[in-house]
């Protein structure tokens, strides 16, 4: 049977985004929303249903993060929405591009409190709490409008996530409204920076005697620009975990995304000058209130309200980082490329301060970091052995190869946000290595990855349970409660969902187990039981 072709506002807003390069998207559909899913098939449109509408925006995340394009999440009214809005909430915490669309109230029922399906007391309300925009269209103009509205906001200001609610009954209202009032709108040209902010910044670093970049998100997509001043400058880079691999973290001047470690953290603070670029210096990002900078401060943001948050800055330049980085390098004196004899050292102080917070995180995360594939994407989670361990030792080439959420800090996003990253990029191996109190908040998305056909290798840590909280609660005098869990058969769970499952006692077996992985493709999982590694 194929769909018969009706062009209802919902046909309209699905089409706009194929314009501008939408070629999949995520979500469940419903009762509410087939209007938004009639036109997927003829649009040429790839639609992965999840398991969850959790799982569907943060499989949307690590999407985007390969694509550079938004995520887009559709779910139905009601519960299906309010079940994404905590993966909207993470995409407005690590500022990164998403769109939601959900139906809403039928015009004039709003607030109605009538018992109508999926009726939720205030559905834009809640929704508007989370998101960086959201708007309840009244017309099949606002709709695609406010799509246009959303790239615009992506392309110009700080990538957040957008919500577009469209009345039921509108939703599914024929339109005339096709050709270029759907069209991709152009982008407009970047504006440069302040030439007397650049000018100033250049004579600061050009006198600068020990100068270090800390890079922040921000960054992500100015790595060349990023490289170029550092080497210019010879200046050390350390990066927040939302900009690992901006700068290869094998080159010399990589101080790795150490941030929240101190001696990379006090490498950064003890600079005579600090460029800061594109991160909010946040706590979660930091380990500590603030980074109190001794040195001078030059900041690059797109938004001038970030230029003193957390962090004064002497100089502030509001732009975007990859325009404000090239006119940086065009200003600085000219000299052969610096050197800083400085940096292997603050790595060596790194990896030593790693191994005595967290030794078991760490000798595990070197047997992993040694095996993995250079090209991987890793996925992770809010779980100890990617805060304590892999993303401290494992060095990646380039940005986005960690999808990993520090500010949110949800547990259940690795899982998801690897099978939305292998779609994207399904030339890269995918790995997603987490806890096991993280997985079994997304588990189900194991027959995502086994009805999408996708070759993802799921690493389970387990420590036990929430072994995080069990020491914190240790520390403040509490007896354990409420944090040893239960454990699965992990391998006869990935059986269970149609894959291969397989345990690992050693690092020999670890290395056998992943390249058998690789080789055998679709949905495999390594459990690890972490006492082994001790």
């Amino acid at each position: 049977m194929e769909t018969t072709p009706k062009r209802t506002t919902g046909w309209a807003v699905i089409e706009t985004l194929r314009n501008y390069g939408i070629d999949t998207v995520f979500g469940i559909p419903g009762t509410h929303n087939l209007e938004l899913y009639r036109p997927l098939t003829p649009l040429g449109i790839r639609p992965v249903t999840t398991r969850h509408e959790q799982g569907a925006g943060y499989a949307a995340d690590g999407w985007s993060l390969q694509t550079g394009k938004p995520g887009v999440v559709l779910t139905t009214s009601g519960p299906g929405l309010l079940n994404a809005l905590s993966a909207a909430g993470t995409a407005y915490c690590e500022s990164r591009p998403m769109i939601l669309l959900a139906p809403g109230p039928s015009r004039g029922s709003e607030f109605a409190d009538a018992g109508t399906l999926h009726e939720t007391k205030d559905q834009f309300g809640a929704a508007s709490a989370i998101v960086e925009r959201a708007h309840r269209v009244q017309s099949a103009q606002e709709a695609v409008d406010a799509v246009h509205g959303a790239f615009e906001l992506f392309r110009a200001g700080r990538p957040r996530p957008v919500y577009i609610e469209i009345p039921l009954d509108l939703l599914e209202e024929e339109t005339a409204l096709a050709g270029e009032v759907l069209a991709a709108r152009s982008a407009e040209p970047t504006p440069g920076p302040d030439a007397n902010a650049i000018s100033e910044a250049a004579k600061l670093l050009d006198a600068a005697a020990d100068p270090v970049i800390l890079a922040g998100g921000g960054s992500r997509h100015a790595s060349a620009e990023l490289q170029a001043v550092a080497e210019r400058l010879g200046a050390p880079v350390v990066t927040t975990l939302n900009a690992k691999g901006v700068l290869d973290e094998h080159h010399p001047l990589s101080l790795g995304s150490n941030l929240r470690l101190a001696a990379a953290r006090n490498r950064a603070r003890d600079a005579d000058v600090l460029l800061v670029v594109g991160s909010k210096l946040g706590d979660a990002e930091l380990w500590v209130d603030r980074l109190g900078a001794r040195g001078r401060v030059i900041r690059i943001d797109v938004l001038e309200s970030q230029l003193d948050k957390n962090q004064t800055a002497d100089v502030g330049i509001v732009a975007d980082a990859r325009v404000a980085l090239a006119a940086l390098a065009d200003a600085l004196g000219s000299g052969e490329p610096g050197t800083n004899h400085r940096a292997e050292e603050t790595r060596a102080a790194v990896r030593s301060e790693v191994a005595e917070l967290s030794h078991d995180n760490a000798r595990l995360a070197d047997h992993l970091a040694a095996v993995l594939p250079e090209n991987a994407i890793v996925a992770t989670d809010s779980s100890q052995i990617a805060y304590w361990g892999l993303l401290n030792t494992l060095r990646v080439t380039a940005p986005n190869s960690t999808p990993y959420m520090s500010t949110y800090a949800t547990l259940g996003y690795g899982l998801p946000a690897g099978l939305g990253a292998r779609i994207a990029a399904p030339n890269r191996p995918t790995f997603v290595v987490t806890g096991d109190g993280a997985l079994m908040f997304s588990i189900q998305e194991l027959m995502t990855i086994v009805e999408q056909h996708l070759d993802v290798t799921v690493i389970v840590i387990d420590n036990g349970g929430y072994a995080e909280i069990k020491q914190n609660e240790a520390d403040v005098g509490i007896a354990p409660v409420a944090v040893d869990l239960a454990q699965p058969d992990w391998a006869a769970v990935a059986t269970a969902f149609g894959g291969t499952g397989r345990r690992a006692v050693s690092g020999h077996e670890l290395a056998d187990a992943i390249d058998a992985a690789v080789a055998g493709g679709g949905l495999q999982l390594i459990h690890i039981d972490q006492s082994n590694f001790r």
